[in-house]
């Protein structure tokens, strides 16, 4: 699997790349730049320009980000977003009822929806997450949405080659 990845992206032509690419992260600034930087040398110099490119961007750009996931605990999204929220697929209707109640709580206190990377976490700690964060000023959690999305993004370019 040594730098399959990059080899992968750098391959693509650029329409086919740009689509990979916004599968992993929703801001059209942070694509754009990672087309940019094509060849990449390896995965890790993929992984460090991804990095780079997306704590370079300005608010509007990481909400335009979030904005491309689905509610969390709700079924909505694609096979990664289903994926990755797995654990609460099995959800009874008390446990998704508060995420409903929960996620319309975060949104309006923070204007955006919650963000979190869900992959191999349970509801019970999901649900818990959420509301310890209702609890952050907002500067505050749109740096922690922010480094969740990194995660997300991070895992989402390692999955274009094994998807």
């Amino acid at each position: 699997m040594v730098d399959r990845i990059a080899r992968h992206l750098n391959a693509l032509v650029e329409a086919d790349a740009r689509a990979a690419l916004l599968r992993c992260c929703g801001s059209r600034r942070w694509v754009e730049q990672m087309l940019a930087g094509r060849p990449l040398a390896d995965d890790a110099a993929l992984f460090a320009a991804a990095e780079r490119a997306w704590w370079a961007l300005g608010p509007n750009d990481c909400l335009e980000a979030f904005a491309a996931h689905p509610r969390i605990g709700e079924r909505a999204g694609d096979a990664w977003s289903r994926a990755e929220q797995g654990a609460l697929a099995a959800a009874d209707v008390d446990m998704r009822r508060a995420f409903t109640d929960g996620n319309r709580a975060y949104e309006e206190r923070f204007g955006h929806g919650f963000l979190v990377c869900a992959t191999g976490r349970s509801a019970d700690d999901l649900a818990a997450e959420l509301q310890r964060r209702l609890g952050n000023d907002p500067a505050s959690e749109l740096r922690i949405a922010a480094g969740e999305q990194a995660k997300i993004t991070r895992l989402r370019l390692e999955k274009l080659v094994t998807a």
